[in-house]
């Protein structure tokens, strides 16, 4: 059985050469440019072992929450889904050196933890699970966030463009790649659920879970785009948990 640095390697290598046009001008990996705080998330929570010690197996159980792809201040810069600069190396203690994607786009540089744009939609994920659970530690007891394609897309002028805009030749290859990773995670960790964040994460979650004993759950997706979540995202998170019969305490 892989691990979670296994998979995430080789998830790495499959969309390395991978080649986009169209719309897309700019694709940046962080799993390879911000792989050193990328590994510190997997070993300190995915595996939950000390800095320099082998891998411990990865606790099996939790529920693993999933989103679509890196946003361009949050994974994009540090390597953690979600990645909320500040939450990222103040509340999980994650701090390492970022290097650069080889084509960068002027207006969208990696500054890795200099960065002082916020990622919203980490800061709402991420603040929820620290107002909730208190510690990181205590999170990740019960959580583990995992994104299913790990590239950031951009056009000319910087603009985002999600992997579900690209042409259905070039995105698939890219799923079928993404769906391997994120099933090899669901064999490894055996979550109770597969909760995932946004419509598109519901449909990789499905599509990489057929035939395995796991439920798939939606919650609404953290981003400002969304004028729902912007009228209180994590009351209405924590009532689609509910709904679906995920219950917890928070604090420590």
């Amino acid at each position: 059985m892989k691990d979670l640095l296994e998979i995430s390697r080789a998830l790495s290598d499959d969309v390395k050469d991978m080649r986009f046009g169209g719309e897309v001008a700019y694709v940046y990996n962080p799993l390879e440019y911000a792989w050193a705080p990328h590994e510190l998330y997997l070993r300190r929570f995915g595996h939950a072992t000390p800095d320099g010690e082998a891998l411990r197996p990865a606790p099996k159980g939790r529920i693993l929450m999933m989103g679509m792809n890196p946003g361009p201040f949050g994974m994009a810069q540090v390597g953690v889904p979600f990645g909320e600069i500040s939450l990222v190396r103040d509340w999980m203690g994650i701090e390492a050196p970022v290097g650069k994607p080889p084509h960068e786009h002027p207006k969208r540089p990696i500054t890795g933890f200099e960065t002082t744009r916020s990622e919203v939609s980490g800061a709402r994920l991420w603040g929820w699970a620290r107002e909730r659970f208190g510690t990181a530690e205590h999170f990740f007891q019960r959580f583990w966030v995992h994104n299913s394609v790990p590239l950031v897309f951009m056009g000319e002028t910087g603009r985002n463009i999600t992997p579900d805009k690209l042409p259905i030749e070039e995105r698939q290859p890219l799923l079928d790649a993404a769906d391997r990773a994120l099933r090899a995670s669901v064999e490894l960790l055996e979550p109770s659920h597969v909760v995932a964040v946004g419509v598109f994460a519901e449909q990789r979650a499905k599509s990489s879970t057929r035939g395995l004993d796991v439920p798939v759950v939606r919650i609404l997706h953290p981003s400002p785009a969304s004028p729902k979540a912007n009228a209180g995202w994590a009351e209405q998170a924590e009532a689609e948990l509910a709904a679906a019969g995920i219950f917890f305490e928070g604090g420590e």
